[in-house]
């Protein structure tokens, strides 16, 4: 990514800047870490039972544990050393539910979709191969430091299993079994079965129009919704009977309505809710979609 500074209308580039300790990029992330990724920082240096420590400790807005380690070098193998720490996590929840407890975490926690983040400057060839053919999901976060005190952030991976694993985890039912439980993988087809085809039909719609604002926007499904994301979640989507949820990820205050579309989930008191966000759209017709869509602009452009 190029950064430009414009500056009485003449552009100049952005130069990236060196970390002098790999450490500060650590500290960068875990205090930031609610505004960059939507993750609740729960530890640091989380130490093991096998002697390992884990970088960060998190967990996300739907209740996920969330594993984070830092790619210090080019040659260190960070993904498999996440993936070990996922292995240790699974073995010790109650550990986990403890520190959430100490942290005052009071979301419950989902183990059935766990995440590992592995963020670095850049990755070679071998990580994304390792990535595209594991049978479970890893996050690969890409990041830059500009002058001017600038950080950006994006995807270098985010990759559904492509491959079937049945051949790999064939040496036992119950081996292949335990493999599967790791991450729970939902679909959209799955939200889709119980709803009339008008829902579907405005549902297709509203898809369409989300993923053209932008080509490195991600759908994923989870248990209770849909998620439209970056590196952070845009728009959640939760299908009803009679009309469509939407969730903006924009806190109470920020988002400009002028056609009092959106309900503030925080005024006059917080009300709980699946998906990410504090502001809640019902849509019901396809001639609301122009004005919707206005206001996930705003949550696109929030979360960019």
């Amino acid at each position: 990514m190029v950064l430009y500074k414009i500056s009485d209308q003449k552009v100049s580039r952005l130069s990236v800047v060196n970390i002098n300790k790999e450490k500060d990029i650590q500290k960068l992330f875990e205090q930031n870490l609610s505004i960059i990724l939507d993750i609740d920082f729960l530890d640091t240096e989380y130490s093991t039972s096998f002697g390992g420590r884990i970088d960060t400790l998190g967990i996300d807005k739907n209740g996920s544990p969330v594993i984070i380690e830092y790619k210090k070098t080019q040659n260190e193998n960070v993904i498999n050393q996440g993936l070990s720490y996922l292995k240790w996590l699974l073995d010790h929840k109650a550990d986990f539910e403890v520190l959430c407890k100490k942290k005052n975490i009071t979301i419950s926690i989902d183990w059935t979709t766990p995440r590992v983040i592995c963020i670095a400057e850049s990755y070679n060839k071998f990580d994304l191969d390792t990535v595209e053919i594991l049978p479970l999901k890893i996050e690969l976060l890409k990041y830059r430091l500009f002058e001017d005190n600038l950080l950006s952030v994006d995807f270098e991976s985010q990759k559904p299993v492509k491959i079937s694993t049945s051949k790999i985890f064939n040496n036992s039912k119950t081996k292949t079994e335990q493999k599967k439980e790791l991450q729970k993988e939902y679909s959209v087809d799955k939200h889709l079965t119980i709803y009339t085809n008008n829902i579907k039909q405005l549902y297709f719609k509203l898809k369409e129009v989300i993923l053209q604002i932008d080509s490195n926007i991600v759908e994923e499904a989870k248990a209770k919704y849909i998620a439209y994301k970056l590196t952070t979640n845009i728009v959640d989507v939760v299908l009803q009977k009679n009309a469509i949820k939407i969730f903006l990820n924009i806190p109470s205050g920020k988002l400009m309505d002028p056609y009092s579309l959106a309900r503030d989930l925080r005024k006059p008191k917080a009300i709980g809710h699946w998906g990410n966000g504090d502001y809640e759209i019902i849509l019901k017709d396809q001639r609301q979609l122009n004005s919707v869509m206005e206001l996930i602009h705003q949550s696109y452009d929030y979360n960019r």
